[in-house]
């Protein structure tokens, strides 16, 4: 960019690493702005995004509410209570105003016009908390991505005298109006970024094929922000995650060894905490760590059993699996924190078929844990398949498989000296077998179910 040009660059003058910046005690202080959009006043989401701004590391100073039928095209807030949230921001000295709803950039440019102050509606604030929390290289990358294509949709022109192009002699700019160039150094950012992300998923795929030929089943953790997946994974795996009671603790994805009775060896994955109306930017910017989701063997679906708006948040986190296609994966409900409730014991709920759909357990009193592992084993253990195989007597080798699988039924050797072998094996245990033993491949029953 050409030094002797002082121009005024959307690019340069926005922080992408944080919505928020730091003041003198390294927090801002802001204004909550909600609307209750109906009769029935639903506190909860104003309680759950006062939980957001104070995850954002964010000192609360007043929280304004109003009530309205439609959002109001200029403000979002009628011109009355934009006008009231200005005087309270020159009052108390706001840094920022906090908007629990998604603005467009133009409701987002006429509020800090009017109010004189930085304006972050939830979707900012989300990316500002994912922005905080990102520790691994593939989450900042992911964050940045998301951010970048969060502040395309937001970039305006400026009142600058140089940097607009006119059409008469004499009165030309640079050629380029600074717009332009920052959103083609956005759109380049952005597909530098993709490429970076792109090499990261290529990666994964790799490693999660490696584990699917060697048939080691995945579990994911999902579920609502801060209903204890991370307090569960450490339980489980004996990790030393970072878990706390705040939104979105967890951002960057961990994988660990899992050993399940029956099943053998696991991978147990903790994944990022779903939220009401996630930002879809984030979703996509995140789509090769939610593949882990996707392609899991069985989702954990975390439930915080304590909330009150559980249903709600259940229903939260389905629209997200549905929108990542990972709707159709096996999935067995967790119900956390029971220790908060009355009269809730450690507990399995099967269904019709007596298979578990459900567990009742608190990970951070380790109730029911014993519990979960055989439900894990329950819904992970495979068909047992009952086979009739015929060895020559110089495949020794594949009886004595048989024999350390503990999988032989019955046996008889014929009059040719073939071994006749009845067993019941499991099919995954098979279907080792078979990749060990290609000569197997002629009693495989498998091909024939698939």
């Amino acid at each position: 960019m050409n030094n002797e040009i002082s121009v005024q660059s959307a690019v340069e003058n926005t922080p992408i690493s944080t919505a928020l910046s730091s003041s003198e005690n390294g927090r801002d202080k802001a204004i909550i702005v909600h609307v209750f959009f109906s009769q029935d006043k639903n506190l909860e989401d104003l309680a759950e995004f006062q939980l957001l701004a104070q995850s954002a590391q964010v000192d609360i100073l007043q929280i304004v509410t109003t009530s309205r039928s439609t959002p109001q095209a200029k403000y979002f807030v009628g011109q009355g209570k934009a006008e009231e949230i200005a005087e309270l921001v020159k009052q108390s000295d706001a840094d920022v105003i906090l908007v629990n709803h998604q603005l467009t950039p133009a409701q987002t440019r006429n509020l800090e016009s009017l109010c004189e102050c930085r304006v972050v509606d939830r979707t900012g604030l989300i990316l500002d908390i994912f922005a905080q929390r990102a520790r691994s290289h593939e989450g900042k990358l992911q964050v940045e991505l998301a951010q970048l294509k969060h502040l395309a949709t937001r970039l305006v022109r400026r009142k600058t005298g140089l940097d607009q192009q006119k059409g008469a002699i004499g009165l030309r700019g640079p050629g380029e109006t600074q717009l332009e160039t920052d959103r083609r150094l956005i759109r380049v950012r952005i597909a530098q970024l993709q490429n970076r992300l792109e090499k990261v998923s290529k990666q994964r795929n790799q490693n999660r094929q490696t584990r699917q030929k060697a048939d080691i089943p995945t579990i994911s953790l999902v579920g609502y922000t801060n209903a204890g997946k991370s307090t569960l994974f450490n339980r489980l795996t004996q990790a030393e995650v970072y878990a706390a009671d705040q939104l979105f603790a967890t951002l960057d994805p961990t994988l660990r060894r899992l050993s399940v009775q029956d099943v053998g060896t696991t991978i147990l994955a903790d994944t990022v905490g779903f939220i009401r109306d996630l930002p879809h930017d984030l979703v996509s910017a995140f789509k090769s760590t939610l593949q882990e989701t996707t392609e899991a063997s069985l989702l954990l679906h975390v439930i915080d059993a304590s909330d009150t708006r559980k249903q709600e948040n259940i229903e939260a986190v389905n629209a997200v699996l549905e929108e990542i296609q990972a709707d159709n994966v096996p999935t067995l409900s967790v119900y956390n924190k029971i220790d908060r409730l009355d009269n809730i014991r450690p507990h399995i709920e099967f269904n019709d078929e007596q298979q578990p759909i459900a567990v009742y357990i608190s990970a951070q009193a380790n109730l029911g844990i014993d519990l979960l592992f055989d439900a894990i084993r329950q819904r992970l253990r495979n068909e047992i398949l009952s086979l009739s195989v015929s060895l020559k007597p110089a495949q020794g080798k594949i009886r004595h498989a048989f024999y350390r699988l503990n999988c032989v039924r019955n046996e008889t050797i014929a009059e040719r000296g073939e071994y006749l072998i009845e067993i019941e094996i499991d099919k995954i245990e098979w279907l080792k077998l078979i990749k060990r033993f290609p000569e197997l491949e002629p009693f495989n029953p498998v091909k024939n179910q698939e």
